[in-house]
């Protein structure tokens, strides 16, 4: 009887070959490096034409609130208590007049949120805070 001796080679792989998942993983990312210029490239759209009005830029209103506690609109000085009759004066002429609210950095939230109920109580709907783009600010 010849029998077979059992080698290192008869006892079965405890490892996993990778090779062929790396090779798989290669080609898909050769493919998508093909296709990804391809997908980012635009649509051509035959838009149609129109005789539309151009828009109109909405009217602004401009509130400052000066370090010192002033309140200006248009750059007038004006007094606190004026500000909400002032604001319904010109929200008659405008109705669709947007108020572009700017404060000094030092003008504490209290007064801030003061002028912002008066301009609510004048009835303003419309309200932009004015801010000035920071040191990062990518100019394009």
């Amino acid at each position: 009887m010849a029998g077979r001796a059992l080698s290192d080679t008869d006892t079965p792989m405890a490892e996993i070959n990778v090779t062929p998942l790396v090779d798989v993983m290669l080609v898909l990312l050769v493919i998508f490096i093909v296709m990804a210029p391809l997908f980012a490239q635009a649509l051509r759209v035959d838009l149609p034409q129109t005789e539309a009005q151009p828009l109109v830029e909405p009217k602004v209103l401009d509130v400052e609130i000066l370090r010192s506690g002033e309140v200006h609109v248009d750059h007038r000085a004006i007094a606190a208590a004026d500000l909400p009759e002032q604001i319904r004066e010109a929200l008659l002429e405008t109705p669709e007049l947007v108020i572009r609210l700017g404060a000094d950095q030092a003008v504490p939230y209290g007064r801030v949120a003061t002028v912002i109920a008066d301009l609510q109580q004048a009835g303003a709907e419309k309200l932009a805070f004015a801010t000035q783009p920071g040191p990062n600010a990518s100019a394009e």
